[in-house]
């Protein structure tokens, strides 16, 4: 299948064994897909695909063409006359009852199959609803294994028990989850405080697996925030995916526990075990991590830091440059001008250019001079 052919949507249809109909659905492939490839894409599942497909198309497009995101496979359900029957509920527990139980059973039990089956998804999946189809999607992520890695939460109707439920469930979890929820300030009244007082409770929520953002928009309407609720999730669900934040260094890696090589390590493995894909270690993400470094006084984690980048390229010029530095704060002068001299032989990298290095060596000079 070429990525001429693939990169319109289009609507697929499945018979469903729980629905006992056809139901239709829209799929969208990225551009750059290759069946025969072993690049793996997120799967993101778009309930109320009638009219959320579109928007989340937009924002995926946006998203990956700056690369703050992987290219997924994006599969918008569509509802049509079904929606009420789709999201049918018990009034007290919330959860799906009758038509809508076997509307559930078809998206965990035949589509997402089907769709694994067929194309070449990675096991990070999201999912995205509104109001009703946003409680509706909640239900999966109080199975014993979540269905989903991310949910994304546009002004959810959380009916009866359900924003305790989701509460209770994030309180117990287990394995990495992405949460989003979003209302406004002209947003459904009724839906508006159920959500305000899920997110107060969520908020209280100690749970290392959790990873939680809110917004509330003002001057949007129920409807109008969709579309700011869809950017917005996007950029938090996909946030590791992008290069390190001035946020990320604040709050992860100026606190953390052990050598900085281990963290962008670890940062870059999870990229891997998330997504499915296998990224090298950007200059830099390097750069951002040395600072730290150097912030922390921390020099064992700069040489770890300086020898990884020396591995990762050894033509260019980064790698010995951050050992010089090394050497330079260990009061080694005469090795850091010998560091600082081989820096210069080679290529430039992308965050240290010759200019820097050529001022090292005429400072370092000028103190070797004024010692002697």
């Amino acid at each position: 299948m070429c990525a001429q052919i693939t990169a319109q949507p289009v609507i697929e249809s499945l018979n469903s064994k729980a629905l006992n109909t056809k139901r239709s659905f829209k799929i969208k492939l990225p551009k750059n897909y290759d069946a025969q490839s072993p690049l793996k894409h997120p799967l993101i599942i778009v309930l109320d695909g009638d009219y959320l497909f579109n928007p989340v198309v937009g924002q995926t497009e946006f998203q990956t063409y700056f690369d703050d995101m992987p290219s997924s496979i994006i599969v918008g359900v569509m509802h049509e006359d079904s929606r009420f029957s789709d999201t049918y509920h018990d009034e007290v527990t919330g959860l799906p009852m009758d038509l809508g139980a076997k509307f559930y059973e078809f998206i965990g039990n035949e589509l997402i199959p089907h769709i694994d089956d067929q194309y070449n998804t990675s096991h990070f999946r999201v999912v995205v609803g509104h109001d009703l189809t946003a409680n509706l999607m909640n239900s999966f992520m109080l199975k014993e294994e979540p269905l989903f890695h991310a949910y994304v939460n546009i002004s959810p109707e959380f009916v009866g028990d359900m924003g305790q439920n989701v509460v209770d469930r994030m309180t117990w979890l287990k394995k990495d989850v992405v949460y989003y929820m979003a209302t406004a300030s002209d947003d459904v009244k009724t839906l508006r405080s159920d959500i305000l007082m899920t997110d107060n409770s969520i908020k209280e929520i100690d749970n290392k697996h959790l990873s939680y953002y809110f917004d509330d928009f003002e001057d949007a309407s129920h409807y109008s925030l969709v579309t700011r609720g869809i950017a917005r999730a996007f950029e938090k669900v996909f946030d590791i995916y992008g290069p390190i934040t001035d946020k990320e260094v604040k709050e992860k890696i100026l606190g953390y526990e052990g050598t900085l090589d281990k963290y962008i390590d670890e940062r870059y493995s999870r990229i891997k075990n998330l997504f499915g894909i296998e990224q090298s270690i950007s200059e830099e993400d390097l750069k951002k991590v040395v600072d730290v470094a150097l912030e922390r006084e921390d020099l064992k984690s700069l040489e770890k830091l300086g020898r990884l980048a020396k591995s990762m390229n050894p033509a260019k010029n980064d790698g010995t440059y951050y050992l010089a530095l090394l050497a330079e704060k260990n009061g080694k002068n005469k090795k850091a001008m010998k560091l600082y001299e081989s820096a210069l032989q080679l290529d430039e990298s992308l965050v240290i250019n010759k200019a820097l290095i050529q001022a090292k060596v005429k400072d370092l000079k000028e103190a070797v001079g004024s010692n002697d």
